[in-house]
Order: C-alpha cells, then structure tokens, then sequence
C-alpha cells in the first residue's frame, strides 16, 4: 500500500514538474496567438456590419482567464512554500492581482456577452483595480527587497521609457470620448477617475518593469524577475491598444494585440515558476555545502 502510494505521489510530482508547467505555458501561449492570428478577422454580422462572433470572443476570454487562473495558483504556490529565497510577500500580492484580474474579466465577459452592456465603467473595474494595485505592490517590494544598483545609462534608459510611455499613455486617454450616454454626472466623473488611475498605474508598472529588467539581468536566479517584467511590459501593450481600439467605429474585443493579455499571465505564471525551481536548486546547494 505504502510503495503504491510513493509511486502515485512520484508521478503526480512529475506531472507538475517546472519543465511541464513551462511546455504547458508556452503551448498554451502559441495556442492562443493561433487562435486570435486564424480567427480575429471581422465577418459581416446579421446587419451587414464586419463583427466578430461571440464563440470567438469567449475564446479570448477562455485564454485570457485560464492563463491569469494559473499564473495566480502559481505565485501563491509560491507563497505557501518555505523553500522560496525572494519574499512571500510579493507572491502573496502578484497572485492576488493575478486573480483580481481573472474575476474582473470573467464579469467584463458576462457584461459585454450576456448583458450587452456598453458602459464604461461596471464592476469588473473594482477587480482591474485591485488587480493594479496588487501587481503594482508586489512587483515594487520586489525591487525593495533587493539592492539596486543602476548606472547613468541605465537610469537614462528607464527615463526615455517613461517618459515615452507616459506620453502614449496621455495622448490614447485623450482621444477616448463618452460614447455611452452616461446618465449622472457622478458616473461620468467616476469614470474620468478609474481611466486616470488606469493610466497612471500602466506607467507605474511600465517603470518599474524597466528597472526590474535592467536591475535583474544576467544569471539564471534572475530570469524569473525577468520574466516578470516581460509580462509587465505585455500587460502594457495589451492595454494600450484596448484604451485606443475602443474609440474606434462598431469596436467589439478579440483585436489581434489583445493577445498580449494571454501572454502577460502566461508570463507571470513562467515567472512563478523559474523562481521556485532557482530557489530550490540554491537550498540543495547551501544544503551539500553544509554536509
């Protein structure tokens, strides 16, 4: 009984092994990248307008939540695990955002697939919001918790980036106009608020990213934070492009670039997991040191 117990519990763990969890990732990746490249192309709709199906956009919504779902179990694996050398904290948050953002899309789906609802603000911005917050908390005690060190060059880099990126930022928040007929004052300005915060906190999170991957480069302890800050970066562009495209005539989800969200939780979750293979490779090696 004991020895087929063992041989079940060996085999679940390899399984889930960092190497099988990475090939299931980028898959999953590649996966998705298809289905947008082969299936986000406009068709006319029942009244003669180009429109995409909403099979098709529950597909997105399928990759993007799934892949945000994994990078959060991911970081709380993390999180519960003694073996992990980086601070507990900052999984503890990342995967709180991670899974902010995955309840936040499930209701955007369900208000633009079910309700047809097209105001600009809903409930699921309460979890974009938390979602910031987290990730952003997270990704800067990660920073904090290390000594960083960056040269003039370095921090010119980091400088241009945001400096570039605040000015896209500002230009795409201000070409967004009221399409909605927002029917109280208050709601309009709340949602003037929630669109400032989400600007400011693609910045934020496009700064730090560029620190982090200045900061972290080179070696392979770094390569999850790294990854981190790709998936940051990616969380950007996919951003970028929703503020923009929904301006435009008749826009409806599932345009080529929304990808980039896939990919953003696809990343946080590789992220995840090469910091949990580095961290046990550097106790088994202080472990044969000390024997």
């Amino acid at each position: 009984m004991g020895n087929s117990y063992d041989k079940a519990l060996k085999r679940s763990k390899s399984y889930f092994s960092a190497q099988n969890i990475m090939l299931v990732s980028i898959g999953w990746g590649i996966i998705a990248l298809s289905y947008f490249l082969l299936f986000s192309a406009k068709i006319p709709g029942v009244d003669g307008k180009p429109d995409r199906p909403d099979w098709y956009i529950v597909g997105t919504d399928v990759f993007e939540d799934m892949a945000y779902l994994g990078a959060s179990v991911l970081c709380w694996r993390n999180w519960l695990s003694n073996q992990i050398v980086s601070n507990g904290k900052i999984w503890l948050l990342v995967g709180m955002g991670m899974f902010s953002y995955f309840i936040g899309d499930l209701l955007f789906g369900y208000k633009e697939l079910v309700l047809h609802d097209e105001s600009e603000i809903w409930f699921s911005d309460v979890f974009f919001v938390l979602n910031y917050l987290c990730l952003g908390a997270g990704m800067v005690l990660a920073l904090f918790s290390r000594r960083i060190n960056l040269d003039n060059g370095q921090k010119m880099i980091v400088g241009v980036i945001g400096l570039l990126g605040g000015i896209l930022s500002w230009w795409i928040s201000h070409q967004q106009t009221s399409t909605t007929g927002q029917s109280t004052d208050f709601i309009h300005q709340l949602t003037s608020y929630v669109n400032i915060f989400y600007v400011m906190s693609d910045v934020v999170l496009l700064i730090v990213a560029s620190i982090m991957l200045l900061a972290f480069w080179g070696g392979k302890a770094s390569l999850s934070w790294r990854m981190i800050a790709a998936a940051a970066f990616s969380l950007y562009i996919a951003d970028m492009w929703y503020k923009y495209a929904s301006n435009l005539p008749d826009y409806k989800s599932g345009d080529i670039l929304e990808v980039f969200w896939v990919f953003s939780g696809v990343l946080f979750g590789m992220g995840a997991v090469l910091e949990h293979e580095a961290s046990l490779s550097i106790k088994r090696r202080a472990g044969r040191k000390r024997t």
